[in-house]
């Protein structure tokens, strides 16, 4: 595989970057899980594949949107038959993606909680704090490091993806480093008077851990759920009613209508002005550029706006 897939100025690279990191601290999970024979452990490593599969898929959708988006039609294979069915773009799949990514670490939390609860009330359960020490410390650096790349290399490409996927990884660090001081603390009580405490250690680290960051990804899923359902942003409508106002005051329309719409990164913004009849007769060069006027007003011209401006004479097509 050629090192510019792994573009550390493009977010499809570092989404690659980050799916490395994440498959190496599963297999790590998996390993010092069955070493340390802890079932936290384990549900670490099955909380890092959700997110290499979610990371995955929003790599595809970052793949797709950038190729509908660059004007160079699409690539070969899966690329062109999906263009095909998709002719209005590939951006209302990414507030999907986030969407799910987010419920799936949500559900992953609330099964932690569930877990920890079940071993506390049956008991607890030993574990070898020797391995678990040394996976919490090696995952600790991977985890704090993938978060700060993805910080960095995000406030240059600016992508909902990686910011979700930069609070993820915070988000593992955060539950490696309440496991590395619950392990601490179960090494150090070994063989004294607290060593009751041991079988108990390891799930209820766990239960507080899913309980923090359970609520996390609430604020993603939110906005994805309102991008799905297309609800207009506030300030986006306000914005594009004071263009339309003014350009009914400047051309003497009768009237204007707005629908506009943020669907991931994507903005759709559709005008439409209703003309009167005896103001009708312009030549189609002079419509052209009063849409070209009207478009540079609104602003934000970039391969992710999608931006239609219909004048009509009928009142029905003004509703």
């Amino acid at each position: 595989m050629s090192l510019h897939r792994f573009d550390t100025l493009s977010e499809q690279g570092v989404l690659r970057i980050s799916i490395a990191i994440t498959l190496f601290v599963t297999v790590l999970g998996v390993v010092f899980g069955l070493l340390a024979e802890s079932l936290t452990l384990l549900f670490d490593a099955i909380y890092e594949l959700i997110d290499v599969v979610m990371t995955g898929l929003a790599l595809l959708v970052a793949r797709l949107i950038a190729t509908s988006t660059s004007g160079a039609g699409p690539g070969p294979g899966l690329d062109r038959r999906l263009a095909r069915r998709f002719d209005m773009g590939f951006w209302h799949l990414e507030p999907i993606v986030l969407g799910m990514n987010g419920l799936l670490l949500m559900a992953a939390a609330f099964y932690g909680l569930l877990h920890s609860i079940d071993s506390v009330m049956n008991g607890g359960r030993q574990l070898d704090f020797g391995y678990a020490i040394l996976f919490a410390v090696i995952s600790l650096i991977v985890e704090l490091g993938a978060a700060a790349f993805l910080v960095s290399a995000n406030r240059r490409i600016r992508s909902e993806f990686l910011a979700l996927d930069a609070k993820s990884w915070l988000m593992s660090a955060g539950i490696t480093v309440a496991y590395l001081l619950a392990f601490g603390f179960g090494k150090f009580a070994e063989g004294t008077r607290l060593a009751w405490l041991v079988p108990y250690i390891d799930p209820v680290a766990l239960g507080l851990v899913c309980l923090a960051v359970l609520p996390l990804p609430f604020g993603t899923v939110r906005r994805a759920v309102q991008d799905i359902l297309l609800l207009a942003p506030a300030d986006l409508k306000q914005h594009v009613d004071e263009v339309a106002r003014a350009s009914v005051q400047r051309y003497g329309f009768a009237s204007h209508r707005a629908c506009v719409a943020r669907v991931g990164r994507g903005r759709q913004i559709e005008l439409y002005f209703l003309v009167s009849n005896e103001r009708s007769a312009r030549e189609l060069a002079e419509w052209d550029r009063i849409r070209d006027e009207i478009s540079d007003a609104i602003g934000g011209d970039t391969p992710d706006r999608w931006l239609m401006i219909v004048f009509t004479t009928d009142p029905e097509w003004a509703e």
